[in-house]
């Protein structure tokens, strides 16, 4: 039967292992090409001091040597990775003929690459809140390497963010809920199942609390630019922008700049519009709430709503999942589809999606 694979024939590929698991090798890959220096060795070895200190080495005990230097390099030196050059990965939930175990939700986050993802500020939400529901509900399903990928990615988002200063108040939500998450799993250590010492997750939970400590004390630096800036533009073009926002949290943010956004960012259309887009009608009723004068008070409503309901999600760019070849991908780098017309095939997919792709 004629799959889509590499020749059986073929001798394979190389694996090495690294910091976040097990990671292939290409051909082409510098690190492997540094990695080849360590296997220069001859076949037989002659190490002479004095004439009675002389020791011949035979052809395995350099094959055992060279292995161990490179096993001890790639511990060492974490620097020497080689990533995938596909950005894709197939979502298989059975075992086949053509293919043997499971997809992992570690295994995944290797291929798809979400150390690079949070470098695209068109991902970078779509990474911190899938991070956020495995902190809620999965943690305890990742393998060892999966927990040193996750915490590893995390590490990088909050230098990010204490670099550029960007979205700080979505990062620090993650963090509460993997803090309490933690707290949780420390606390009834031997009632769940936790991968790991449980001294290594005491240390990640000081960690955790650290960062904490670091956005809490995190002070935006005051933009100076002489050019054209926000408040220059005519009242139409701000309330066009804040028309745009889909968080109330946004909203009340940008309201805080100047007067004059504080004003547009209180308007009750603005609010109501907000609620539409979010909840149903039949959610308005159950929760009505007044003003004094006798209206509705739209911008409490969405914060009462939001309590209840889930709001929709917004994301620059998200995963997508070919049904026709069960390949998860991001759209812009592609997947080798067999369909006739791929773009029939694609669906997109949300953060609580990816998640229960993987469970079993």
């Amino acid at each position: 039967m004629p799959f889509l694979g590499q020749d059986w024939r073929s001798p394979g590929w190389r694996w090495v292992k690294t910091e976040d698991g097990w990671k292939r090798c290409e051909p082409f890959s510098p690190a492997l090409d540094r990695n080849n220096q360590l296997n220069d060795i001859s076949h037989t070895v002659i190490i002479t001091g004095d004439d009675e200190d002389e020791e011949i080495y035979s052809t395995e005990d350099c094959e055992f040597a060279a292995k161990k230097r490179k096993k001890d390099h790639f511990r060492n030196n974490t620097d020497s990775q080689c990533f995938y050059r596909e950005k894709w990965i197939y979502v298989h939930k059975e075992s086949t003929r053509e293919r043997h175990g499971y997809c992992t939700l570690g295994e995944a986050f290797n291929r798809l690459d979400f150390s690079s993802a949070i470098q695209d500020i068109r991902r970078f939400n779509y990474v911190v809140k899938l991070l956020q529901l495995i902190a809620k509900s999965q943690l305890t399903s990742l393998s060892g390497a999966a927990q040193k990928n996750y915490f590893n990615i995390l590490d990088k988002i909050v230098r990010k963010v204490m670099e550029d200063q960007y979205n700080p108040r979505l990062i620090k939500d993650l963090l509460q809920d993997l803090s309490s998450t933690l707290c949780i799993l420390i606390r009834g250590v031997g009632k769940s199942v936790l991968v790991g010492n449980i001294n290594i997750w005491i240390c990640r939970l000081e960690t955790v609390l650290l960062w904490q400590q670091q956005l809490k004390n995190l002070q935006m630096n005051k933009q100076v630019n002489n050019g054209l800036t926000l408040s220059d533009l005519p009242l139409h073009m701000l309330n066009n922008i804040l028309y745009r926002f889909s968080d109330g949290w946004d909203i009340i943010t940008l309201g805080q700049v100047t007067p004059t956004l504080y004003m547009l960012s209180e308007d009750r259309q603005l609010w109501k519009k907000l609620c539409q887009y979010h909840f149903a009608e039949k959610q308005f009723c159950r929760h009505l709430i007044l003003s004094e004068k006798g209206h509705i008070d739209w911008k409490l409503m969405y914060f009462a709503l939001q309590k209840y309901y889930p709001i929709k999600e917004q994301y620059g760019d998200t995963l997508h999942f070919c049904r026709h070849c069960s390949i998860l991908f991001w759209k812009d780098t592609g997947h080798p589809c067999t369909a006739s017309d791929p773009n029939t095939c694609l669906m997109p997919v949300s953060p609580q999606h990816f998640i229960d792709l993987f469970k079993f």
